[in-house]
């Protein structure tokens, strides 16, 4: 078994994900996400979708971005 790096937990059915070089081991999406997804430098929300990045920051969406004062971004229509 894995053991989760997020919450400990040992699984039988642990996930592993590779990202920037780096293998991280979980027990669940919702624990990969956690430990992986940027959050939105405006509301706070882990970004799971698409998002957008400006700046080198990460929005959930362009109105947040905007929020923060970065007004080249769009979300799509």
């Amino acid at each position: 078994m894995a053991q989760c790096e997020v919450c400990g937990n040992d699984y039988d059915k642990a996930i592993e994900i590779t990202a920037a070089g780096a293998t991280h081991t979980f027990d669940s999406f919702e624990c990969a996400i956690h430990a992986l997804a940027p959050s939105c430098e405006h509301c706070g929300v882990r970004v799971i979708g698409h998002g957008v990045e400006a700046e080198g920051r990460f929005f959930c969406c362009a109105h947040c971005a905007a929020h923060e004062g970065v007004e080249t971004v769009s979300d799509r229509t």
